[in-house]
């Protein structure tokens, strides 16, 4: 199966980054056969940077993409919109790739099912 997550929101002060990778890592865990692609897009490619600091016993976008691209599953992010906020390849975490909306398009075709957050 092929579940494709879109993300548009900041990585906080909503918690639909934070909700969408909990249900993206959980679905990892138990569908190990399954691909899982999270592409972020708008203000959601805020969330693939690397170096953020958050208070202690706040939850952390970073450390749970960090755990999401460690297995074999995709995390792209619209250059567009990278473009958009500044955002270069070299601010990004491991694992996290600069995509298109081509990349999305086939992305989206190929996907058995589609969450977007």
């Amino acid at each position: 199966m092929k579940i494709l997550f879109i993300l548009n929101d900041p990585p906080y002060g909503t918690e639909r980054c934070y909700n969408a990778l909990r249900l993206a890592n959980a679905l990892a865990k138990h569908e190990p056969a399954a691909e899982v692609t999270v592409f972020l897009m708008a203000d959601a490619v805020a969330s693939g940077r690397k170096g953020q600091k958050t208070p202690d016993g706040y939850y952390n976008i970073e450390r749970m993409l960090k755990r999401f691209a460690a297995g074999k599953h995709r995390l792209l992010l619209c250059g567009t919109c990278m473009d958009a906020r500044g955002l270069t390849e070299a601010d990004l975490i491991e694992g996290a790739r600069r995509s298109t909306m081509d990349e999305l398009t086939l992305a989206t075709i190929a996907a058995d099912k589609v969450m977007v957050f």
